[in-house]
């Protein structure tokens, strides 16, 4: 039998995310002991344990649930496994090239300002639209062409 407290400590999920799981139905409802306490079990630590690692690794909890149903049935062929994970793996990459042209951009607006007063702030200016990240005046409206 393991108490809440000790199965938080044994996976490394906070007491209140444990509560959660158990709400959306990710994780099995505990057992109960006389004094209403839950008691959980090996099982539902190896599951947990699971979730959190999945969670750690990006995966929505709709997915998780989607590959706990899928360990479920272990003779199975993991081509479902392999397919989900590809399309998490191609968000992730997505992000991340979201991400570089962001820290891209975000160092261009540090490099063309020349510091001073706000009121000739480049970076000001940039967010503002009246200055392209190079420094230059935008062309036109200022609205990017369709």
């Amino acid at each position: 039998m393991i108490l809440i407290g000790e199965l938080s400590r044994l996976t490394g999920v906070h007491v209140e995310t444990i509560r959660y799981y158990e709400r959306s139905g990710i994780l099995h409802r505990a057992q109960r002991t006389e004094n209403g306490r839950r008691s959980y079990g090996d099982r539902d630590v190896q599951r947990l344990t699971f979730i959190r690692h999945a969670r750690k690794l990006g995966f929505e909890l709709s997915t998780i649930r989607a590959l706990l149903a899928l360990q479920e049935n272990p003779a199975e062929s993991c081509q479902e496994v392999i397919n989900i994970t590809r399309g998490h793996f191609a968000t992730v990459q997505d992000r991340i090239t979201r991400l570089i042209a962001l820290r891209d951009e975000l160092r261009r607006m540090v490099e063309i300002c020349g510091g001073g007063r706000v009121a000739e702030c480049q970076i000001i200016d940039a967010l503002n639209g009246s200055v392209g990240t190079n420094g230059a005046k935008p062309q036109g409206n200022g609205t990017p062409a369709d």
